[in-house]
């Protein structure tokens, strides 16, 4: 489309769309009163201009509904598509401004001029339609018409008013804004009102009394989108030092007229090192290319530092096992760059904390505190003054960056406010939150649903330990739900992940998408494989190790059912080894090769 089309000086986005769908085009009708040009779209080759009217109707009737911004555009081999905002919901304010989150999504093909009578293009076909199914599904999306949710309050307090003149996705933080790559044909075709940033992660706030106080805590998860992926699928770091399941979390506080921001971070320890699924439990950990961990790893802090100052880096896992080698690497791998402004820190979790003594974080605290102190956090008076900066973050990490993590980032993020609250005199000086029963409670629950998001996103399920983060204490039933959660993580790891690591590669850019199945990494074939679905080998164990039980009870007395034991322990044991030999061939994995974009 040709940029003196676009009819109107104004950078300010379309909040409300009329939705047309014609047999040859989609059109766009702003009904937010900011535009009179309506925006076409080719359903043929996802062409797109600026028009004074809608297209004669014909005949049949146009579908028409509601949309509240355009996400973007998914460019194929099978044909464009336009992802669309069907449905939001209103979650809060940042620093004033309305935060949406995204609960519809639409995907709108445009492909009509395309071929598809040859069987090669229909197999491409149907194969995108399921990744596309899975990219509606999509969850954690959150956007603003008008504030750069990209950036923290520090960095957009830093930021003159130049800056923030400019359209927002030109002032947005690449690594953060998740549909970047999605809006590369809409910026070619200089559609400024359209090109609304998103981010994927969580936006919770509360509002409560502290005293005579009102005070407003809001949490914010930014998703780093360069190793974006699922939990097994994306783990450690890539070459360029890009950390999978990075996190950006930001606590805000607003009161008595003051603002005040912390931000921490998380993120896969950042070197190479994968755990491939193969339907055992915890498949092992393996360190890729060990002789390159140090350059990775510098990169990745090099990073940080720019972007944060001093950095502390706190590594919560195991000191023994698989884990105690991965900190083993990562322990003399960050030796070479630690100084006053990089710092490490083990804390064995499980060790110190056993699964029910979280309280014992204390310990950790202590030697972090005098860190936490010295590099402050922001805050600014009434009259947007500058009265502190932060100056280091917190790097933390255990295994999956979520369970151990987040109830160790909601120790620091209570910490810090109580410091915030207590400079404003909201608190005393020796006051604390939990010394305020309906505060305490509430901000609990913040950080328990904070911590819920990121883990269904990464993980597709709620986080472990979450009933000490969200009541102060375990609990039986936080228990139960653990076991549970962690045995949804297993199938959803094994048989549907696969699928979803390739969605998001795909809505990220980062797929060579002329490419089809049979390009995928080679599977090992067996008899098995040619009767059964991957399922069958996890029914089998189950099934042999419920018999062999059942068989046990019995034995003492009978003979019998003593042999009967024997022989379920010999074929649970069979079971066992071809499925630890061939456990690849029935996962779910990801079928495309990834090209970075």
């Amino acid at each position: 489309m040709d940029g003196t089309n676009d009819g109107s000086p104004s950078s300010k986005l379309h909040t409300r769309l009329r939705l047309w769908e014609f047999p040859d085009c989609y059109i766009f009708e702003p009904i937010d009163g900011l535009a009179d040009l309506f925006l076409s779209v080719s359903r043929a080759n996802a062409t797109m201009n600026l028009v004074e009217a809608l297209p004669p109707r014909g005949s049949s009737t146009p579908k028409v509904q509601t949309v509240y911004g355009v996400i973007g555009v998914l460019k194929l081999a099978v044909g464009s598509y336009f992802l669309v905002i069907t449905d939001r919901d209103c979650v809060g304010s940042y620093l004033g401004h309305a935060i949406f989150k995204v609960t519809g999504l639409k995907v709108l093909p445009c492909n009509n001029a395309l071929n598809t009578t040859s069987a090669e293009q229909k197999k491409m076909e149907s194969e995108f339609s399921e990744l596309l199914d899975a990219a509606e599904r999509t969850i954690g999306l959150h956007f603003s018409y008008d504030i750069n949710l990209t950036l923290s309050a520090q960095r957009l307090h830093e930021h003159g008013d130049e800056y923030k003149s400019l359209p927002l996705w030109r002032q947005a933080e690449p690594r953060f804004l998740w549909n970047s790559y999605l809006l590369e044909p809409l910026i070619e075709n200089k559609l400024n009102q359209y090109l609304l940033p998103v981010i994927q992660g969580s936006f919770q706030n509360i509002h409560a009394e502290v005293g005579s106080e009102k005070v407003n805590v809001t949490l914010i998860a930014r998703r780093c989108t360069r190793r974006i992926g699922t939990r097994m699928w994306r783990r450690g770091a890539d070459a360029e030092g890009y950390a999978a399941n990075f996190v950006e979390t930001e606590q805000i506080m607003q009161s008595k007229g003051f603002t005040a921001s912390y931000v921490q971070v998380r993120g896969s320890m950042p070197f190479l090192w994968e755990q491939i699924v193969d339907l055992t439990y915890k498949p092992s950990f393996d360190i890729v290319r060990q002789e390159e961990a140090p350059r990775v790893l510098e990169r990745h802090f090099h990073d940080l530092r720019k972007k944060y100052g001093a950095v502390l880096a706190v590594d919560l896992v195991n000191t023994g096992g698989g884990e105690g080698r991965l900190r083993e690497r990562y322990a003399k791998s960050i030796e070479p760059i630690l100084s006053e402004d990089v710092r490490y820190v083990h804390f064995d979790f499980h060790r110190v904390c056993g699964h029910i003594h979280f309280e014992r974080l204390s310990q950790l605290y202590e030697q972090i505190k005098d860190y936490l102190k010295k590099h402050r956090y922001f805050l600014i008076n009434d009259k947007g003054e500058k009265i502190e900066e932060q100056t280091g973050t917190v790097r933390t990490n255990c295994i999956d960056c979520l369970d151990r993590t987040n109830v160790t980032q909601s120790m620091i993020g209570r910490k810090i406010l109580e410091s915030q609250l207590q400079q404003i005199e909201v608190l005393g000086v020796n006051d604390t939150i939990s010394n305020h029963p309906a505060f305490d409670t509430n901000y609990k629950v913040l950080w328990a649903n904070h911590g819920d998001a990121i883990s269904i996103q990464y993980s597709g399920t709620p986080a472990l330990k979450g009933d000490f983060v969200r009541y102060g204490k375990r609990t039986t039933q936080g228990i139960v739900n653990d076991l549970r959660n962690a045995l949804a993580r297993y199938y959803l790891n094994n048989f549907v992940d696969g699928t979803k690591q390739d969605a998001m590669d795909l809505l990220q850019g980062h797929y060579m998408t002329s490419v089809s199945r049979d390009m995928a990494v080679p599977r090992k074939g067996g008899l098995l494989e040619n009767y059964a679905s991957f399922r069958l080998a996890f029914a089998l164990v189950m099934g042999a190790l419920m018999f062999m039980m059942m068989s046990l009870r019995h034995a003492r007395n009978d003979v019998r059912h003593l042999l009967l034991s024997l022989l379920w322990a010999g074929l649970c044991i069979g079971i066992t080894h071809f499925v630890r030999a061939n456990g690849q061939t029935f996962t779910n994995r990801p079928r495309f090769h990834q090209s970075r974009h």
